[in-house]
């Protein structure tokens, strides 16, 4: 990847632009910006030789050119239209706007990590229903904490929440079965949690702070 992607993109490609370029790279994920069209083509087309060359080739299904940005925000108002997204790391990035009205990039838990952490949670506590309580909140606890820990930045306060209420959701789905009489309404999970609390959303990064 430095070789071929970053050194490259630094060396021979980055000076050699029109306008202004970075690139951000996390493992085999990367996101490069641009800010001239023109530029942006040419570099995409460059890139595929240079991939294919070492033997690599780009995922199609993840690989695209978008307009994004403030200027785009402004020119897809203009025509009745919302300025595309995309995800990157687990966030999906949108154009939006600041309590004081200025342009800001935001971020939200994309639906597809969303969707796929649920599912494991639901399963782990389908596993370990039936172990004592204390030990069940434990567990998810941990579950929780390093949820918030990741997904807590600025702009994401809903998607934790979310979060946080689906595991609850799932918590008082399995309690239930645990045996063949119903254990739990919500009103009864609810002052079990004043004894064994859930650990409650909180954001831990402060973006622009």
């Amino acid at each position: 990847m430095h070789y071929v992607l970053l050194w490259w993109f630094k060396e021979k490609v980055k000076p050699y632009l029109r306008g202004y370029a970075d690139i951000i790279v996390y493992a085999d994920d990367f996101v490069c910006c641009f800010q001239n069209k023109e530029d942006a083509e040419e570099f995409y087309e460059r890139l595929k030789h240079r991939m294919k060359h070492f033997g690599l080739e780009l995922e199609e299904s993840k690989s695209r050119l978008i307009e994004f940005g403030r200027h785009a925000e402004e020119r897809c108002r203009k025509n009745g239209n919302k300025p595309e997204t995309f995800t990157f790391l687990g966030f999906t990035h949108y154009c939006s706007k600041s309590r004081n009205g200025k342009f800001r990039v935001k971020r939200k838990t994309s639906k597809k990590k969303f969707a796929k952490k649920c599912r494991e949670v639901h399963r782990e506590i389908a596993e370990m229903r039936i172990l004592p309580l204390p030990q069940i909140i434990r567990k998810l606890n941990q579950i929780l904490v390093g949820y918030y820990h990741y997904y807590g930045i600025t702009d994401n306060t809903k998607g934790i929440n979310d979060f946080y209420f689906r595991v609850q959701r799932s918590l008082f789905c399995w309690l239930n079965r645990r045996s063949q009489k119903k254990s739990y309404t919500w009103d009864a999970l609810n002052a079990m949690q004043k004894v064994y609390p859930l650990a409650r959303p909180k954001i831990y990064v402060s973006i622009y702070g």
